[in-house]
């Protein structure tokens, strides 16, 4: 099931005090929205992230790798939520079954909880995320009297994302966009859309007022375990032999020569290994896995595919890139008059500056295989973030 996301991120955060919006500012050592965005691109199934924010046009303080992601596109929002995200529906270009909406204030988003909204959709309209009431719940006039009291074991607190049929919400945003609403889901009900709770296995609490920062950040570390803020290295190396042609692809860039290299995919060695490195960092296994050589659907394919895929299962566990060291072992094609080329790319697949990126290449003094111009060796090491 492909889904497209809408995430909410366009209030000026005027109740939480300061001059930075809440959603931007820092929790886990990036800024709160990113949490979000990172677990959705994360998702193979993601067609679409749309970034709802600010209507003033300030500067979002995110990095690069998102703010250039092929999948997200930012649109300013409205004066009211409802507004904003009648902005994010209307820019929508993927065409997709279903569409979640989710607020920026509420970072703590697990991978499971999102399987279990997504799980609960066929069949439905929309599906939500929530939890059943625990307190006792009164019913008061506005001065504070008791009324009644509520039978809690019906009663639901509404969370985000909430997700639904895209045709059905954007008929209901239209329908009723004079009509205001604390969330997307009461639109929903007004339409007669069949709307199921879905109980959320993981605390997902909404940032509101600034001691919830510090409790969301007790729920990232607790969540991390020993690797909380933590850093892994990952290790890898690809070896491809020479073969009839005119050219190499070596991180992404083309490099003409008296030969081409022969293997899987464009066989770019470099990115190969770098591939590795990053599934070793995780615990993964090897590309080869992830990619059969086997399997036709890569044949002649670039090799930055496997890069994007490694950084996509690293960005779901909320982990990154801190620094990449990559070397290469061949008698030719000279590497020096590429290096920069070659870094400026592998950079921006990383979403890291180049200055991060450190490319060495060395000859084997006309030693082994390598000496005699049979192949070219590659390795990489990389240090993340996890």
């Amino acid at each position: 099931m492909s889904f497209a996301v809408i995430v909410v991120a366009a209030g000026s955060g005027t109740r939480f005090g300061g001059n930075t919006a809440k959603q931007f500012l820092p929790l886990g050592g990036k800024p709160l929205v990113q949490h979000s965005l990172e677990l959705f691109l994360g998702q193979t199934a993601c067609a679409e992230l749309i970034l709802v924010v600010p209507p003033t046009g300030v500067a979002v303080p995110l990095p690069a790798f998102l703010l250039n992601h092929p999948l997200v596109r930012m649109v300013k929002g409205g004066s009211s939520r409802q507004e904003s995200v009648r902005h994010g529906l209307e820019a929508l270009t993927a065409k997709t079954e279903y569409v979640l909406i989710h607020d920026a204030a509420r970072p703590l988003l697990t991978e499971k909880a999102l399987n279990t909204l997504l799980a609960a959709l066929p069949g439905k309209d929309g599906a939500i995320l929530g939890h059943g009431v625990v307190d006792t719940l009164k019913h008061t006039t506005t001065s504070g009297d008791i009324l009644t009291t509520l039978e809690r074991s019906v009663l639901w607190a509404a969370e985000t994302p909430q997700a639904f049929r895209t045709d059905a919400i954007k008929k209901a945003h239209a329908q009723f966009a004079d009509l205001s609403v604390s969330d997307d889901s009461a639109l929903a009900e007004l339409s007669g859309l069949n709307i199921t709770m879905v109980e959320n296995p993981d605390a997902n609490m909404k940032i509101t007022h600034p001691g919830d920062l510090a409790l969301a950040e007790a729920i990232l570390a607790t969540r991390g375990g020993s690797n909380a803020e933590g850093f892994r290295v990952g290790y890898g190396v690809d070896i491809h032999p020479f073969t009839a042609g005119d050219a190499v692809t070596l991180g992404g860039v083309r490099i003409p020569h008296t030969h081409a290299l022969k293997g899987h995919s464009d066989a770019d060695a470099v990115l190969h290994a770098l591939t590795d490195a990053l599934l070793g960092a995780m615990g993964e296994a090897d590309i080869g896995v992830h990619f059969p050589p086997n399997d036709t659907t890569w044949r002649g394919a670039a090799s930055r595919i496997f890069v994007d895929k490694a950084m996509q299962l690293l960005r779901a566990r909320g982990g990154s890139v801190v620094n990449v060291d990559l070397t290469i072992i061949s008698e030719a094609p000279k590497i020096a008059p590429h290096r920069e080329a070659i870094r400026q790319n592998i950079a921006g697949l990383l979403g890291i500056a180049v200055d991060a990126v450190a490319i060495k290449a060395t000859t084997a003094e006309k030693l082994g295989w390598i000496g005699r111009g049979e192949g070219l060796y590659a390795s990489a090491a990389v240090l993340v973030r996890l």
